[in-house]
């Protein structure tokens, strides 16, 4: 404004467009209702009073336009927004101020239509958020629930605390939603609770059982093991080892020390009976390199042509054979396998010779010749007479079980020559 006033104090300043001081120093502000009263000037010269309240004036309005930049950026919440534009609106309302006081009520109106869309965003915004937290609740609930029913005892307990975690990150929905949800989510971390303590409990208790078991087997397995008796004492271990394997596992801090403790006492056995079998080894060696000799004079006998001069002389082999003894143990498998073969050969020659010289399958054999024989010439005169008759249907019945007969006949013959 370009204001002008008398050079003396209390005179009338030149007319404004938003408002006047006159001679007695009242300060005026024009609006569209006419003048209203905001102050009193007594600083003397009316133009320095017109322009100190045009900048408050200028002030309010930077009020304004920062709230107008402040709503259209979305930096403050609809809330603050509403409260904010009342509050300024009432400054406006009783500001002592001179200037375009009704531009900045019209510019505070302008903000109510972007206030609503503001509103309107936020409560998608809200709705959406709600739904989104309504959907991630219910997967938290259904994956404890499905972490309830396991026999996730380890993994199940860590992802329960993430979940509880992952629920307290979400929003609120509405009270009654939230609620069956959350009474989803802890009952079931209440009650896989409950069984995993349950699971443990009784996870201890075995091992506990498991220990007492432990600890006798280990002292049968000391006593064991200065025993000499090889063959039973060993079969004692492995019964031993069965029941240690079903009895499962103790307390972590004593099965390593049961099980190197059993172990031990093991170990200490078969070190003592492998020292031993060694010994003997080396004794049994002598008796094997006379087992190769006798070996090579049964081999010999293969293939078998003679079977009765083969079993003279496998009677022979057979006793020195036995009277050599014992071989080393990793000999055994090999040596009789070779000798289980020649005799295994002397017994198939016999057998096969006896089946071709037995009297009495040949007797028998004989006797069936006889009677298949008597059978097909039976047949054959019925046949003839069937024939001279003319009955067909007896005729195909007869050549049929004659033919059937003369099979027989034939496989008879056979065996009987194979006797023979």
């Amino acid at each position: 404004m370009n204001a002008a006033a008398n050079d003396e104090p209390g005179t009338t300043a030149a007319p404004e467009p938003w408002g006047r001081i006159d001679a007695d120093g009242t300060v005026y502000l024009r609006t569209a209702d006419g003048e209203r009263v905001i102050g009193q000037w007594l600083g003397g010269d009316a133009a320095e009073g017109l322009a100190m309240y045009e900048r408050r004036f200028a002030g309010l309005e930077i009020e304004v336009e920062l709230l107008e930049k402040r709503l259209a950026g979305g930096a403050l919440s609809p809330d603050d927004a509403g409260k904010a534009i009342e509050k300024v609106r009432a400054q406006v309302a009783e500001a002592q101020v001179i200037g375009d006081v009704e531009s900045l009520r019209t510019r505070l109106d302008a903000l109510a239509p972007l206030l609503e869309k503001h509103r309107e965003e936020r409560r998608a915004q809200k709705a959406a958020k709600a739904q989104l937290a309504v959907t991630e609740k219910t997967r938290i609930s259904e994956e404890a629930e499905r972490i309830a029913g396991s026999d996730e005892w380890r993994r199940g307990a860590d992802r329960m605390r993430e979940l509880l975690e992952e629920w307290k990150a979400l929003p609120r929905v509405d009270k009654k939603t939230d609620d069956e949800l959350w009474h989803r989510f802890s009952s079931a971390r209440t009650t896989y609770t409950r069984r995993r303590k349950a699971h443990f409990g009784e996870q201890a208790q075995q091992r506990d059982a498991a220990q007492k078991i432990k600890e006798r087997l280990v002292t049968e397995a000391e006593a064991l093991s200065s025993s000499t008796d090889w063959g039973r004492t060993a079969g004692q271990y492995r019964d031993l080892m069965q029941q240690w394997k079903a009895a499962g596992p103790a307390p972590r801090n004593v099965d390593e020390k049961l099980w190197r403790k059993f172990r031990g006492a093991q170990d200490a056995f078969f070190q003592a009976r492998d020292e031993a079998n060694a010994a003997l080894d080396a004794e049994f060696a002598v008796n094997a390199e006379a087992k190769e000799q006798i070996l090579v004079e049964a081999e010999a006998l293969l293939p078998i042509t003679d079977p009765d001069a083969a079993r003279r002389a496998w009677h022979d082999i057979a006793d020195r054979w036995e009277a050599a003894g014992k071989v080393p143990r990793a000999r055994i498998k090999e040596l009789e396998g070779r000798i289980r073969k020649v005799e295994q050969a002397v017994r198939a020659a016999g057998d096969e010779q006896w089946k071709r010289t037995d009297p009495e399958k040949s007797a028998r054999a004989d006797d069936m010749v006889g009677k298949l024989e008597r059978a097909i010439a039976e047949i054959s005169a019925q046949l003839e007479q069937a024939k001279a008759s003319g009955d067909d249907r007896k005729v195909a019945e007869l050549e049929q079980n004659l033919a059937s007969r003369q099979s027989f006949l034939d496989m008879a013959r056979r065996a009987a020559a194979d006797f023979s």
